[in-house]
């Protein structure tokens, strides 16, 4: 417990010019530098909250909340999986869909995701297919009428647009005698969208699910269900629901599952960011121990009349202990202050150098988004004052520590 008498004098102490210029110097640098850290620190964890927040939701707007597949290969009785999961009221809609990796040729050949879905069910799960088409329309898709709806960058590689035709190659075949012959069927192209995502815009092709059951010779089998919830957040706690009251003849996924890796390596890269900045702070940290132990040294005479006076060395280093964290409370109030108001205003400031410098920061063609996203969260800026406050604590212990540990006598001699 800090005493009154530590307080006081451990306050003076901050406020009191110092005999060397040089000690003050070093003591706002060590402030400076809190600041510098400690804005640097809030504004890039929120920029890359910000990155993370749109990225998955842009990759939500393609994908279920959570899916209903088969044990074997394909999913024969969907219509009754499709009836279970309704059973479940945190279950707000259901599509079923078939998926293959396939080539498709058009003016250049290219890889791409075939999926298969029904055109009318779609609304259903709310994906980003009946939203975001810019040319053409996702009813186009007829049974029988092998149409197909291509990502925007998967059209501009294939060289092809609206009314053009592409060949869609499949891995299954016929063994010939000259050799094994992929499965291959003209699509006219229908439609395009822009899901603002590089992985559905350069590999998807969507054409409607009966065309996909035929060209892969499915029979009435489909690859599974997407299921749209309630919430979203509680997809592993229905996935398993689901699967339980289903039993073992189907599996049940949800979208934390299917994507942990890429959300594993998002987390992993903000924390290793997070540490990075952090030794920002502690660099100036150190600059206040350094500020600190120049102010002992300097006020020795101090020291040692107030131990005479009675003043015991627990008391003494409290005082400097005062100080030091008066000083780190002071650079971390400012710094989160700097740094909350440079993250609310920091898209203006992106576009002020733009318009300046003429050069675009996120260019929308590479990055697929447009500004500089950015969340702030407030968990994120406390546990940031927290650690900063932490480290301003543990730089003052050395200096206190020896503050108390310096001999009144000696101290006194030349005085």
């Amino acid at each position: 417990m800090i005493r009154p008498l530590s307080l006081a004098v451990g306050l003076r102490y901050t406020r009191a010019k110092r005999r060397t210029g040089f000690i003050s110097f070093i003591s706002a640098a060590s402030i400076l530098g809190i600041v510098i850290g400690m804005t640097a620190l809030i504004t890039t964890i929120a920029v890359m909250t910000g990155f993370q927040e749109e990225y998955r939701t842009r990759m939500l707007s393609m994908v279920a909340h959570a899916t209903i597949a088969s044990v074997g290969q394909s999913l024969k009785d969907w219509p009754s999986a499709v009836s279970m999961a309704h059973e479940d009221p945190r279950v707000t809609g259901a599509a079923p869909f078939v998926t293959r990796e396939a080539m498709l040729q058009g003016n250049s050949e290219q890889g791409a995701i075939l999926l298969g879905v029904v055109p009318e069910r779609e609304g259903e799960v709310d994906t980003v297919l009946t939203k975001k088409l810019y040319a053409g329309s996702l009813a186009d898709l007829k049974p029988g009428g092998f149409d197909v709806v291509l990502g925007k960058e998967l059209a501009l590689e294939l060289g092809v647009g609206i009314g053009d035709k592409v060949t869609v190659l499949v891995a299954e075949g016929n063994v010939t005698p000259v050799g094994f012959v992929p499965r291959a069927k003209a699509f006219k192209v229908v439609g395009i969208f822009e899901a603002g995502f590089a992985e559905y815009d350069q590999k998807l092709a969507v054409v409607h699910m009966a065309d996909a059951q035929k060209l892969l010779r499915m029979g009435d089998g489909v690859s599974g269900v997407r299921l749209k919830l309630s919430d979203m957040w509680a997809a592993p706690v229905v996935a398993r629901d689901l699967a339980h009251r289903m039993g073992g003849l189907y599996v049940v996924h949800d979208w934390t599952r299917d994507n942990i890796n890429m959300f594993t390596a998002l987390k992993t890269e903000k924390v290793m960011m997070f540490v990075l900045l952090v030794l920002i702070v502690g660099v100036a940290a150190f600059n206040l121990l350094s500020s600190l132990v120049m102010v002992v040294t300097d006020k020795q005479a101090d020291i040692a009349i107030l131990r005479t006076l009675g003043m015991r060395p627990g008391a003494i280093m409290r005082v400097f202990m005062v100080q030091g964290c008066v000083i780190g409370m002071i650079g971390v109030a400012l710094g989160v202050a700097g740094g909350v108001a440079l993250t609310k205003n920091l898209d203006a400031i992106v576009k002020f150098i733009e318009r300046m410098t003429g050069i675009e920061v996120m260019p929308a063609d590479v990055y697929y988004i447009s500004g500089l996203p950015t969340k702030l969260e407030w968990g994120d800026v406390g546990l940031i004052s927290v650690v900063g406050l932490a480290l301003c604590f543990l730089a003052t212990l050395y200096p206190a520590w020896r503050a108390a540990r310096i001999d009144p006598a000696n101290a006194l001699r030349y005085e």
